[in-house]
């Protein structure tokens, strides 16, 4: 990457860091240690193996922001743009940035109390790293040799699910973090765990977190988890955007994240009509991104043409400015004879939630309004509503040329995000955009996403921050601005009676809820 591209990124970072909401200790008291943090989490089920995440998914940022708990990284990147070292204490790499080396801390230990080793190290990353990358081990020393450079190999390595782990005799997935996991109960009729208990990790090498016990509960509703909250039942929550104003109207603390998650549309060739440019395009103009964002969103959203965020790519705003006038109304002219005497074309929700079904309707009308007859298909496949007639139909088996996706963005490295995104969202035969090592330089990247976004096969709609409601006792509250926990920094500023009172009463909770110990 050039100078200026690392200078424009780092003020970009330091720009951003100063827009998220910190809450500062109070400087008259001191960090306290014990308790258990109390947590409530939307979704109903989590893994704590990296190996099965999926990029892109909602549900496995989810346990990312858990597994943070459990596992360490070899470095991690803070909000002003710093790479830190965790597991690795230095690196270094060649001039062609085609080979890295890593020097690993000594005296670390998993939570089962075995040391730490090279090897250790290899073979996750060797399990982790996209072929081509060899790992090899020698005394303290990990290295990284890549055929193709990789100079965003430390944001690569500092995010997504590049964590480091052992597996014991059992399969179970050990980690040198702050926490281990003590229990996971699964409720009845379930099949997965609901509740975990965390445990603090004495011998962690970065040392111990001030909270005793994380208490984590999964598969609360969100009005259930702002009831909690007011309530005094729970210490950290996630918030809904459509309930973020009412949370802070409330109040309440309400932390946001920068803009983390994509909502957009993915033309499938399923559909005769999904093929043709001009259509696409037609679609594209007709999409009222701000309305979306600012009323059905309630302004809790930013309307987006891009597929990267501002925050990480660095030139968003380039490629999201309006477009002619005169352009728009011309392409939306050909709209009606592009499609007429032709099917509806179907938009299938591939994302679930209410949000979703909203914005897939407001796509809808959008549509209709330039003359493209669009039926919305939920995402069960099993009913739909046609937007230009008003009428039911079952449209089980129906092909759709057109998806509502959901993106949730894992990795620092931009090029990597994008280079995921279209692979998994385009077509097959669709233009191939190659994404060499040189796109990590911005003009290069600038210019992939570019010619991606020239073939309206994936059009973005809207981007959304991820909110985090807090109790009155949580202190020193420091995650990164895409939406990492920082758990281990924690600690609770309520007398020891009610910290003793409120484990019974989350422990409780869990039985009630129909857990089994």
């Amino acid at each position: 990457m050039s100078s200026w591209a690392v200078k424009i990124k780092k003020l970009l970072f330091a720009i951003a860091s100063a827009a998220v909401i910190v809450f500062p200790v109070d400087g008259a008291k001191r960090p306290r240690y014990g308790g258990t943090l109390r947590v409530e989490m939307l979704s109903t089920s989590m893994t704590l193996d990296p190996r099965k995440w999926r990029p892109g998914s909602p549900s496995d940022a989810a346990s990312e922001k858990v597994a943070a708990m459990v596992y360490d990284r070899l470095v991690s990147l803070d909000s002003h743009g710093r790479f830190q070292p965790q597991l690795a204490t230095a690196w270094s790499h060649d001039e062609g940035f085609v080979r890295w080396q890593f020097a690993l801390r000594s005296s670390v230990k998993f939570s089962d109390g075995t040391a730490m080793t090279a090897q250790d190290v290899v073979e996750v990353l060797q399990a982790l790293l996209p072929a081509g990358q060899q790992v090899t081990a020698a005394g303290n020393v990990v290295t990284i040799q890549s055929t193709p450079p990789i100079p965003d190999l430390l944001e690569q390595l500092a995010s997504d699910r590049f964590f480091i782990y052992r597996t014991d005799s059992g399969g179970t997935l050990i980690g040198t973090g702050p926490f281990f996991v003590a229990e996971s109960v699964v409720a009845t009729g379930g099949t997965a765990p609901s509740h975990y208990k965390f445990k603090a990790n004495e011998s962690c090498w970065a040392g111990r977190p001030f909270v005793d016990a994380v208490n984590l509960i999964l598969g609360v509703p969100p009005l259930r988890q702002l009831f909690d909250l007011e309530l005094g039942k729970v210490d950290l929550i996630e918030i809904t955007p459509d309930l973020a104003r009412r949370a802070a109207k409330e109040n309440l603390r309400v932390w946001t994240s920068e803009p983390v998650t994509l909502y957009g549309l993915r033309f499938s060739e399923e559909q005769a009509p999904a093929a043709d440019a001009r259509l696409r395009e037609a679609m594209s103009v007709s999409l009222d991104r701000t309305t979306m964002a600012n009323v059905l969103l309630q302004r809790q959203a930013l309307p987006t043409a891009t597929l990267l965020p501002q925050w990480l790519s660095g030139y968003a705003f380039v490629l999201d400015m309006e477009s002619d006038t005169e352009g728009k109304g011309a392409v939306r002219g050909q709209a009606h004879t592009l499609i007429s005497g032709a099917e509806p074309l179907r938009l299938r929700i591939d994302a679930e939630g209410d949000l979703a079904k909203l914005l897939g309707e407001r796509v809808a009308v959008n549509a209709r309004q330039a003359g493209i007859a669009v039926q919305v298909v939920n995402h069960t496949g099993l009913r739909s509503v046609s937007s230009a007639t008003n009428k039911t139909a079952s449209t089980a088996d129906a092909a759709a040329g057109l998806h509502l996706f959901v993106w949730r963005y894992s990795s620092l490295s931009p090029r990597v995000d994008l280079e995921s995104m279209v692979t998994a969202l385009q077509p097959a035969n669709a233009t191939q955009i190659e994404f060499s090592s040189s796109a990590t330089d911005l003009e290069a990247l600038y210019a992939a996403e570019r010619r991606s976004l020239q073939e309206h096969r994936i059009l973005p709609l809207v981007v959304l921050p991820e909110f985090a409601g807090l109790g009155p006792n949580v202190r020193d509250w420091m995650p990164t601005k895409w939406g990492e926990w920082h758990l281990a920094d924690v600690w609770l500023d309520r007398p020891e009676s009610a910290t003793a009172s409120t484990e019974a009463s989350a422990s409780s909770q869990g039985v009630a809820s129909g857990a089994k110990p």
